[in-house]
């Protein structure tokens, strides 16, 4: 019967109900706890499909600027929600711990290839493990391969846009696993230009003798010099590690410097700059005399060491955005972020506000709002109501990361909305007004408290104007925001979803 029904509908369009009557047909025989197997989400979980809903609504009607943050494709949340999430593959191609895995490594050493192909590596001097779970889940490993517990390293510090993973602690607490097993320095930036400051590096590597240095961060909106960093790792005997996670995308476009010229392993995210899903790279070199055995060290690190199986279905959504990095349009993306961004930086400027070293090489802006007297935490908050994503940031000078004075930029989501130039300085405009605003909400406030802050601006106050020009700002940001199409999603009959938290 089913057979008849589907050549009948061969030159017909399949609609819901061909669907419906398809599955009711194909698991006529199916025992009721099995059931639920067969059927959609909003079916099943309408609780779950409702929060999808008002996620997807967010992201269509608001503006994405966290500089971490990206739109990945159609083609990549296929492959991430596949079938693949079903298999189990601890251990490496031809070297798995569970049978039925022959699909699984073609798929891994595929993603393997396109890796190095993404970031124009020679697969003689350099190899890829494709299996870490996250960018902080690749650093740790890197790590476990390169030093032993108690080792010394240095990082740029927190404070001057380090990354926690990088050997951050505080006077009170050892942050992270980098900090907690390895004795770590932090190294700074000059604070009159925000540029690294590679002679004081120098100089405290002399005395500090790290076995690591680690080079990249979360919040520097400048290029690397990885030369003199290559220098002093020699000197002092060091390993050079590279945490590209913010700039992968760029450094394949060849828009940024290269690591892969100077560094012994490199470590990165896939859903930043380079549009993928969420998940994590580690490079290593494999023509080192001194470390002939660097590659079995990563792969170990990362399987037993520091993960159990890989997310098989994620390193399907890898290869597919790694193929899309190796496309000749992916520098013409990668050139039109570095634009928006310096175009971004640019109006902020004009507007009289301080960036932190003036300017941006890469995709992200660093705003310092302590001129102003705000922190970034009410700002961030503001922007929220609005339907504007940022983050709030340290910036060099903070006596605290958990109290920042700035706010962290990004431009890659942006761009990935199909927005240029032009679109980027309404942006930067509307940026401009929430801060106005937000001075106007810290006076109604009447206490410097963040509560009192978020009480004036997301409620009315008798006499107060400042939630009305909240209100206002978010209507014109909605609209605007909706001008642009949403990477994987159908917006032309995308409905607003029940439940959605609405201040006004």
């Amino acid at each position: 019967m089913l057979r008849l029904l589907t050549r009948s509908l061969n030159h017909t369009p399949i609609t819901k109900s061909h669907r419906f009557i398809f599955r009711t047909m194909a698991t006529a025989n199916t025992p009721d706890f099995n059931k639920v197997l067969y059927a959609p989400l909003a079916e099943i979980d309408p609780e779950v499909k409702n929060i999808i809903d008002k996620e997807t609504w967010r992201q269509f009607t608001g503006l994405e600027l966290i500089a971490s943050e990206n739109l990945t494709s159609r083609a990549a949340m296929e492959a991430n929600g596949s079938i693949l999430t079903n298999k189990y593959s601890e251990g490496l191609p031809n070297a798995r711990y569970y049978g039925g895995n022959e699909y699984v490594d073609e798929l891994e050493i595929l993603c393997r290839k396109r890796a190095l192909e993404a970031f124009n590596l020679d697969p003689a001097k350099w190899g890829v493990n494709v299996q870490p779970y996250s960018g902080s889940t690749a650093n740790f490993a890197a790590l476990t391969a390169l030093i032993q517990p108690q080792d010394r390293l240095m990082g740029l510090g927190l404070p001057d846009g380090g990354h926690l993973t990088h050997g951050y602690y505080t006077a009170k607490k050892k942050m992270t696993a980098s900090s907690i097993y390895f004795q770590s320095l932090p190294y700074a930036i000059v604070p009159d230009t925000g540029i690294i400051d590679y002679a004081k590096l120098e100089a405290s590597a002399k005395i500090y003798k790290p076995r690591l240095i680690i080079c990249g961060a979360s919040a520097y909106p400048r290029d690397w010099d990885y030369a003199a960093l290559k220098k002093i790792a020699n000197q002092e005997g060091a390993w050079l590690m590279a945490d590209i996670a913010h700039t992968s995308g760029l450094i394949a476009a060849q828009e940024l410097s290269s690591p892969f010229d100077y560094c012994d392993v490199v470590t990165t995210t896939t859903h930043k700059t380079l549009r993928g899903p969420r998940a994590g790279l580690i490079f290593f070199r494999k023509d080192l005399e001194n470390a002939k055995d660097l590659e079995k060290r990563v792969n170990d690190a990362v399987f037993p060491a520091c993960q159990g199986g890989p997310h098989n279905n994620t390193i399907a959504a890898i290869a597919t955005a790694l193929k899309q990095v190796a496309q000749p349009e992916w520098k013409a993306y990668a050139k039109q972020v570095i634009s928006n961004a310096r175009t971004l930086a640019d109006a902020l400027v004009s507007h009289g506000y301080k960036l932190q070293t003036g300017g941006t090489d890469n995709h992200l802006v660093l705003w310092d709002l302590r001129p102003i007297g705000l922190t970034g935490s009410k700002v961030e908050k503001v922007c929220d109501l609005m339907g504007i994503t940022i983050n709030k940031n340290a910036v060099s000078g903070d006596a605290s990361a958990q109290v920042p004075g700035g706010i962290r930029l990004g431009t890659s989501a942006l761009t990935s909305r199909d927005m240029r130039e032009e679109d980027i300085k309404q942006v930067a405009e509307f940026l401009h007004r929430a801060v106005q605003i937000s001075l106007t909400l810290q006076k109604e406030a009447g206490s410097k408290l963040l509560k009192d802050f978020v009480r004036v601006a997301s409620t009315p106050q008798e006499g107060l104007v400042g939630h009305q020009q909240v209100k206002a700002l978010k209507d014109e940001v909605t609209a605007f925001a909706q001008r642009f199409p949403l990477p994987g999603v159908d917006v032309s009959n995308l409905q607003k979803p029940e439940g959605l938290h609405e201040y006004f």
